[in-house]
């Protein structure tokens, strides 16, 4: 790798043709290298470093994307949308990664060409942070901007992700969006600020929680706790219905990688949790229902599962 190079991505994340062409490389050389996979096209006329694309997940890649995006624009721009989520570590579940938002800071109006949308907006005290030494939309502005541009429940993981971290409150939430009256394509962001909810852990528990709003189902207390006869916490649940003597765990990969410990297996992991669920059940005489992202991709079976489960007394 050439050391000149590193140092740009060092400060950039990605490397421009024509800063390469400044260093002696030739066109005909940078088409060489990309199809030796040595060099990386990120976008038309900017690159990284192959090991680097390919070591990369697809929340850093799309990050790649965006900083050539940035770096190519003729105006001071920010990441902001759904670019701005991806900085802050947000999830991009549901979020069309193949475009890089950019807002403009001169307050033209923006445009849409090759994978980029520019976007005018006034900038507001508060509006841009700091991340990585590169200003970036902030995560409350960012949550709120998603809501314009996806659905929902996208958006929702957004916004639960953001607030579980800290990243924003609800009160910030509803502040910041009372200032958004001149804001094109704002009708679901009322309902998403109502339905945020920092419990929720995962991308998968606020799908689920959204499925139980959205078909009806009665409410389910996130993150219930459960303590033995001794009052020691036990198990904090994904989701329960108490008064129906039922809970629900959401089994995303996650659950059971994080929680290994040094010498463990998967397996382990497995048993641990399946100890857990039992113990649980002993302490309180409640059924449990366990749900995956299988479950929601077919989400009409998954809830008459849960139906019928709330209206049956029986052992499941």
């Amino acid at each position: 790798m050439d050391p000149r190079l590193l140092s740009i991505c060092a400060v950039h994340g990605v490397f421009l043709r024509r800063g390469a062409n400044d260093l002696g490389y030739r066109d005909e050389t940078i088409k060489k290298l990309v199809e030796a996979r040595i060099w990386h096209r990120v976008r038309r006329g900017a690159y990284v470093f192959g090991e680097t694309w390919r070591a990369s997940d697809p929340s850093e890649q799309y990050r790649l994307f965006c900083l050539a995006a940035a770096r190519q624009s003729k105006t001071e721009v920010i990441a902001s949308h759904t670019s701005a989520v991806g900085f802050h570590g947000g999830p991009l579940w549901g979020l069309d990664t193949s475009v890089a938002h950019l807002t403009r800071t001169d307050g033209r109006t923006g445009r849409k060409a090759a994978g980029v949308q520019q976007h005018r907006g006034t900038l507001l005290d508060g509006d841009v942070v700091d991340v990585d030494g590169r200003p970036v939309i902030s995560p409350t502005r960012a949550a709120l901007e998603v809501t314009t541009l996806a659905p929902v429940e996208a958006s929702l993981c957004v916004a639960d992700d953001f607030l579980r971290r800290k990243l924003t409150t609800p009160e910030q939430l509803a502040s910041r969006y009372a200032l958004m009256t001149t804001w094109p394509a704002t009708l679901t962001t009322d309902l998403v600020i109502r339905l945020a909810d920092g419990r929720h852990e995962s991308v998968g528990e606020t799908r689920t929680a959204y499925l139980i709003w959205r078909e009806g189902l009665p409410y389910a207390e996130p993150q219930f706790e459960v303590y033995d006869e001794n009052g020691v916490l036990v198990a904090r649940l994904d989701f329960a219905w108490p008064e129906h003597k039922l809970f629900l765990e959401f089994d995303g990969i996650q659950k059971y990688v994080k929680p290994l410990r040094e010498g463990e297996t998967i397996t382990d992991v497995v048993l641990r949790e399946k100890h857990r669920e039992d113990l649980v059940c002993a302490l309180t005489g409640w059924r449990c229902i366990r749900i995956t992202w299988t479950d929601l991709a077919r989400p009409h079976v998954m809830v008459q599962r849960v139906r019928n489960l709330l209206g049956s007394k029986s052992p499941v």
